[in-house]
């Protein structure tokens, strides 16, 4: 397995509505979103009803279809997760020490902050962003490269 890096950028899912023509191409099929999605972001949240709904054959082909260093948050529910090193339950104990919600709390210096309390731990953070607002998940992107993680 690679290093997992530090600072984590992503959203609530990798289907927005809002990304056509602005972040995906207008004439990309549906199924090569989330690889494409891969190239740019490290990490997507799903919510309880899109995991759980997904089969084994779906699950493996996500997993095939993203990198290694790239991995899945999961909300937690009432069935096993998918096994997998690069998919993460986030319980609310986990989400606590883990996950920064984008949306809630966008003051940058806020967020380079709590990077570098993670820094210091090593412990990875993942960064999402709830409503999919690239133009914040672009700006904690570019704090962590310019952070160096």
């Amino acid at each position: 397995m690679a290093p997992n890096p530090l600072v984590l950028v992503g959203a609530v899912g990798w289907q927005h509505s809002a990304w056509r023509g602005t972040f995906y191409p207008d004439d990309m099929p549906d199924e090569w979103l989330l690889s494409y999605y891969n190239t740019q972001f490290q990490a997507v949240y799903l919510p309880t009803t899109v995991w759980q709904a997904a089969s084994e054959a779906t699950w493996a082909q996500w997993l095939y279809d993203t990198r290694e260093g790239f991995f899945f948050v999961l909300e937690p529910g009432d069935t096993a997760t998918p096994v997998s090193e690069r998919v993460l339950l986030a319980t609310p104990a986990w989400a606590e020490a883990h996950l920064w919600w984008l949306d809630a709390a966008p003051d940058l210096r806020q967020l380079s902050q709590r990077i570098a309390r993670h820094a210091a731990t090593g412990e990875p953070l993942f960064v999402i962003s709830r409503s999919g607002n690239l133009g914040l998940m672009e700006q904690a992107d570019t704090l962590r490269q310019v952070m160096g993680y």
